[in-house]
């Protein structure tokens, strides 16, 4: 039988929990849409013009997909820059809202931060655009030998097939970029991306990385773990941009949040924040149609 102690100390921890969790569930939560997106100024080739999302028909179809998107209403729209180029977004933002920045010759003005968050913050009457990117990315190139590493390879292989059918399809102008966007945004998609990265990594044991940049602290790589390790990278980024948007909505106290970041971290960031029992998790296919 129980003791008087231990079943008093039952009924204790019942009651917190019973004054505890309504309380929670009673806390407004957050709504967030993370909308996965290519780093649209690298799609971009001299020779070929249906690459260029400068050109009046691509401006159509982004235009297409900011409206789609513009029905979220976001309060609060994220990007993939450093708090620390901050100053830098707030100048030219401000330049954009006043209709004086010339985006079409800027240094990356094809990139996604002028060419979706610019016009969409615009849309939403919003003030500013934060910055919630982080170091610590690396190529994924880095792994290369090891025990399964065909394992890896072929994951590799299977994605650049998938992308290249796409990429193909934009340069014959067969492929808007309104409907690639909905390509990205498909959990067939992006967990593709989410396993090559976060899963099958994992699989390769014993190896050494190949000219690994200085984001990579080699001093602390196991050999046995070569795979988790690399996987460790990606994720340790994921966390700070994590921990970047979750203290900006803090600041900002805002209830809609539309996240855009590189399609690579999608699945990444929904699996932290499907734990995250303070948001909601918005899927972009609501709204890309």
């Amino acid at each position: 039988m129980l003791s008087l102690k231990l079943y008093i100390g039952y009924w204790l921890i019942a009651l917190i929990l019973i004054a505890i969790l309504p309380a929670q569930a009673q806390q407004p939560k957050t709504d967030i849409l993370l909308l996965g997106s290519d780093h649209l100024a690298q799609i971009y080739k001299k020779d070929n013009p249906n690459t260029d999302v400068l050109t009046p028909s691509r401006q159509k179809e982004l235009a297409e997909v900011v409206r789609t998107i513009n029905a979220y209403h976001p309060d609060l729209i994220l990007v993939e820059r450093l708090p620390e180029e901050q100053t830098e977004l707030d100048s030219l933002y401000t330049l954009y809202q006043q209709n004086k920045l010339d985006i079409a010759g800027m240094d990356g003005g094809r990139g996604e931060v002028y060419q979706l968050a610019f016009p969409l913050a615009k849309k939403a009457n919003l003030k500013k655009i934060y910055g919630v990117n982080a170091p610590g990315g690396t190529s994924q190139s880095i792994l290369d030998n090891g025990e399964h590493i065909e394992l890896y390879k072929q994951a590799t292989t299977e994605l650049r097939k998938v992308v290249g059918e796409k990429y193909t399809a934009l340069g014959n102008n067969s492929l808007s970029l309104k409907d690639y966007m909905i390509f990205l945004n498909k959990p067939e998609c992006y967990n593709l991306i989410y396993r090559l990265r976060y899963m099958v990594p994992a699989r390769v044991t014993n190896g050494k990385f190949k000219n690994p940049d200085a984001m990579v602290d080699t001093a602390f790589v196991n050999p046995k773990y070569i795979g988790a390790e690399l996987i460790s990278v990606f994720k340790n980024r994921d966390y700070k941009i994590y921990s970047n948007i979750v203290t900006t909505q803090m600041q900002t106290h805002a209830k809609r949040i539309l996240v855009i970041i590189g399609v690579a971290h999608i699945g990444s960031l929904k699996s932290i924040f499907r734990d995250d029992i303070e948001f909601t998790l918005v899927d972009a296919d609501k709204y890309l149609k």
